[in-house]
């Protein structure tokens, strides 16, 4: 497989294979496992680790109905069922920096069930060709991958960033709170207070936890979900400016001006562009 700039998920529905990451020891995959990659350089599955490599290209070349195979049918002896996910480049790093190389999650994990009831109707829908089989399967990736950051949260004994604060019951809190209403004009102090601390522990123990200030936070997310809603153009600015806390709509294209390197008009023309 070739490097990849963002994210591979997969899972093995039968069989096992070795998974490969250049630089790094072999991984064995068994049924029901799934694993995920975070920017994968060229990597390999293979049924063993003598196997000669072959490029993957050709295999998607050939592919029939969404399935590629090495192989008549007829031999199979392990099936595999993965999806790739793009994401915005000024906010993917919100994500990607996060998040381990591999993600590698066990069929003898406890979490595993719904996993592995997802990972079935995946592939139940690839293998079927009724109205809206494409959408159905976004829909169903998208609830796979997050479950399994669900599960890397709870595996993890401190996951990186914010994923990893969101299950602290203190910072946690106060990141619920920015998340579910971030046209709040939220203080320090407030902030604080939901998490039932004082100003100077709580900025200590987020910065330590998240990697930046709370009130940095708030304007990355907020420019964040501005990003997204400029390049859907789903809101005219000035509203845009007030549904993330702006007084107005010169505050709200200066701070982003700071963060994005242009003025919303001229991100969200750039957008429409491409």
């Amino acid at each position: 497989m070739d490097a990849f700039p963002y994210l591979k998920l997969g899972g093995v529905v039968r069989g096992e294979c070795w998974l490969v990451l250049d630089g790094s020891e072999p991984v064995r995959l068994r049924t029901g496992d799934i694993y995920l990659l975070n920017k994968p350089p060229r990597y390999l599955l293979a049924g063993s680790l003598d196997a000669e490599p072959r490029a993957a290209q050709a295999l998607w070349d050939s592919a029939a109905d969404g399935v590629a195979r090495i192989g008549p049918e007829s031999d199979e002896d392990t099936y595999l069922c993965s999806g790739s996910f793009w994401f915005d480049e000024t906010n993917a790093p919100m994500l990607l920096d996060i998040l381990p190389p591999l993600v590698h999650v066990k069929a003898t994990n406890p979490h595993i069930r719904m996993l592995t009831h997802l990972t079935d109707l995946l592939n139940s829908e690839v293998e079927n060709n009724a109205v809206g089989r494409s959408l159905v399967l976004d829909h169903l990736v998208q609830i796979l991958f997050v479950h399994v950051l669900r599960v890397h949260a709870e595996q993890t004994d401190r996951p990186a960033g914010w994923l990893g604060a969101l299950n602290d019951d203190g910072i946690g809190a106060a990141l619920r709170a920015i998340h579910a209403d971030v046209a709040h004009r939220w203080t320090l102090q407030e902030l604080a207070g939901i998490s039932r601390m004082s100003r100077s522990v709580f900025a200590e123990a987020f910065k330590g936890q998240v990697g930046t200030t709370p009130l940095d936070y708030l304007t990355q997310w907020r420019m964040s979900l501005a990003r997204d809603a400029l390049r859907r153009n789903t809101r005219s600015i000035s509203e845009l400016a007030f549904a993330t806390g702006y007084e107005s709509e010169s505050a709200f294209s200066t701070a982003f001006r700071r963060v994005a390197g242009l003025s919303p008009r001229q991100f969200r023309d750039a957008a429409r562009a491409e």
